[in-house]
């Protein structure tokens, strides 16, 4: 009797035991994929308190969180020639786990081998100058090829960015001496432009002034007026321009009277 008693205790805890290590808890973000006798079960289970009979069930975990994954730098060659080495970094979160689970042995691996090559053959079609001033174009194509073929698995991607580029030193010295030479043309421009300017101004200022011929003394007087607030010994005596060519005039009729009493 007290051997029977004794059995059906250790029967009693073994099934105990059994079921209270049937029992999963997942988080809010984690399902289970159940495989009952080999046979994947039509939903998916959690969060929350599960129940796994071993060895008759087996779960496989599946997080729901966003992931990143970096892809190692690879070596692109441009449409123009240049080599480089660009890195990206990828965000990706599953949305089906059962697909993830069944239709790929692993997501996470997949997925960054793919977008390797998916990055060489994007980058490789672009010209750097492109490369570099439409990034965000071309990070809508890397995850519009990456989320079309990850699809399928039940992997959702949600953003790709081109992290860095890496160019070689003689391409960053070219590029400064580019940007130094853009600098300068548009100072000159500008320059150029001022002097325009400012040339157009002393024209209407001139034809101003011309329609009052005392308006010219007014800006000699002006002139002395803004000399005299220095203390300084320089004496100024405006003459106007009409003297000289009117003494220019008297002189050279005097030349040409001189030769013909000469002759004479």
């Amino acid at each position: 009797m007290e051997l029977g008693f004794g059995f059906g205790t250790v029967v009693v805890i073994i099934v105990i035991l059994y079921l209270l290590s049937s029992v999963k808890i997942l988080a809010e973000y984690e399902r289970g994929v159940i495989f009952r006798l080999g046979r994947l079960l039509s939903a998916d289970k959690g969060p929350g308190v599960i129940l796994v009979f071993a060895p008759i069930d087996r779960m496989v975990r599946v997080s729901l969180r966003q992931e990143a994954l970096e892809v190692p730098p690879q070596d692109i060659i441009t449409r123009d020639n240049v080599t480089l080495k660009v890195n990206a970094v990828i965000f990706l979160r599953v949305i089906d786990p059962s697909k993830a689970v069944v239709e790929v042995s692993n997501y996470v691996y997949q997925t960054s081998q793919f977008a390797q090559t998916t990055l060489r053959s994007v980058l490789g079609e672009q010209e750097l100058d492109e490369l570099l001033a439409h990034r965000e174009k071309i990070n809508l194509r890397l995850q519009s090829i990456l989320d079309q073929h990850t699809s399928p698995w039940g992997v959702k991607v949600t953003n790709v960015e081109v992290k860095q580029v890496d160019m070689p030193e003689s391409m960053l010295r070219a590029m400064a001496k580019q940007a130094e030479a853009e600098r300068e043309k548009r100072s000159k421009i500008i320059h150029a432009e001022g002097e325009f300017s400012a040339a157009q101004r002393l024209v209407d200022a001139a034809h101003l002034l011309a329609t009052e011929p005392v308006s010219v003394q007014l800006r000699y007087l002006q002139t002395l007026t803004e000399i005299g607030v220095e203390k300084n010994t320089t004496v100024i005596f405006p003459v106007p321009v009409d003297f000289f060519s009117g003494l220019q005039k008297l002189l050279s009729k005097t030349d040409g009277a001189a030769p013909a009493s000469k002759s004479a």
